[in-house]
């Protein structure tokens, strides 16, 4: 029988030095009993999966709205794609496997309806109302494990490791931040002031390695759904070098595919360009920098997890093709127009008429205010459900 210390004990010669051991791990908020068979980032895994905001993800936008269509991703189906690199990429650094998946699984907990349109919304209203720290994903992520989550007597939130809880103060991808643009990995220190005075470190391999694996999801899946849709041209896509390279590829296998299964192949190809070039140049950091342990990762200047200089300009050509043709398409523009005007309205409703909110959130005023409460609300919604609850508000003849 294989128990939770047997497995810790044994992690030393699977575990490559600079991967996180779990236990290592310092802990979490609120003292618990360790369980008999399952490790700390399996029971935080386990968490996450069986949480309220995971679950909502199926109805949350990646870039299509749910109504658009069955086949686009969500962000649940991101989700899952991002584990599944993140998975590949750990097993290969020989890092904590448990740990990178349920890192991966829990990076976008704090994602509000309408994607990043909802984000940047709520942000706008959450600082006019003077409430200085705005909104940001991932740390409104923590916020929902750590104190919006409803689900044990003893304690708010899911009570998750330490070590968790970083991915969410450090995880970055150059879509929430361009200024990261191809270099990749994640930031070196967390955007959030609250989060930098509890993170006063580096963070560790499998936070960074979730944060690239995010980055490649989007370069590829994206780009996927934009061609499913119609709002890509596929031709425009030979200007692209890496697009280019894995045609050419397809062509010189003699492949010999169109349409559908070319468009997989080729994406196939270039998820497997960027995981291997990523493991190359992480492999070269990593020696190169002497991260012999954890805590040598946790004191590095800089990230370990990164893509080659070499990839970087042609990846920074797709994020920037992605960004002109897809996120700021004309029907994508629509849809994220009608968002804000959701957006703003229930939240406006909610502060001016605090009583509307559920009892639950209404509870939290006193302590936080009421546009934060407002905020908490309206980010947890999914898409589906913001704007059903719109139409109950303010359509005379719906029922509430």
């Amino acid at each position: 029988m294989l128990t939770r210390e047997e497995q810790e004990r044994r992690e030393p010669g699977i575990l490559a030095p600079y991967a996180m051991h779990s236990a290592a791990s310092r802990g979490r908020r609120h003292p618990e009993r360790e369980h008999e068979f399952r490790s700390r980032y399996q029971r935080d895994r386990d968490r996450i999966v069986h949480s309220t905001a995971f679950r909502r993800m199926e109805y949350k936008t990646q870039v299509f709205v749910n109504h658009e269509g069955d086949h686009y991703r969500t962000r649940l189906t991101h989700t899952m794609e991002v584990a599944q690199i993140s998975r590949t990429i750990a097993r290969a650094l020989s890092l904590n496997e448990d740990l990178v998946e349920a890192l991966a699984l829990g990076h976008d907990l704090g994602h509000t309806p309408f994607g990043h349109t909802g984000e940047k919304v709520l942000d706008e209203l959450l600082r006019g109302a003077g409430d200085v720290r705005g909104f940001e994903h991932n740390a409104h992520g923590l916020r929902v494990v750590d104190v919006l989550e409803k689900r044990y007597p003893q304690f708010d939130g899911l009570n998750l490791s330490y070590e968790l809880r970083e991915g969410f103060a450090f995880h970055c991808t150059t879509y929430d931040n361009p200024a990261q643009a191809g270099k990749g990995g994640g930031a070196p220190r967390p955007r959030d002031p609250e989060m930098a005075v509890e993170f006063e470190h580096s963070p560790s391999l499998e936070v960074q390695v979730v944060s690239a694996a995010d980055e490649i999801a989007y370069d590829n899946h994206d780009l996927d759904d934009g061609l499913e849709s119609g709002l890509i041209d596929p031709g425009d896509l030979e200007e692209l070098e890496l697009w280019a390279r894995a045609s050419a590829a397809l062509d010189a296998a003699g492949a010999g595919v169109e349409g559908r299964m070319r468009r997989a192949g080729i994406v196939r190809y270039l998820i497997n360009l960027e995981v291997q070039d990523l493991l190359a140049e992480t492999s070269r950091r990593i020696s190169e920098m002497k991260l012999d342990s954890a805590e040598a990762v946790r004191a590095a200047p800089a990230p370990a997890v990164s893509f080659s200089e070499e990839l970087a300009p042609a990846k920074k050509a797709t994020e920037g093709f992605l960004m002109e043709r897809l996120y700021r398409h004309w029907r994508v523009e629509r849809m994220s127009n009608k968002a804000r005007h959701f957006i703003e309205s229930l939240f406006r409703e909610f502060v001016a008429h605090p009583e509307l909110l559920p009892p639950g959130d209404q509870a939290r005023i006193e302590r936080d205010g009421a546009a934060r409460a407002a905020a908490d609300y309206i980010a947890g919604m999914t898409d589906r459900y913001a704007q059903e609850l719109y139409k109950q508000l303010f359509y005379p003849f719906e029922r509430t």
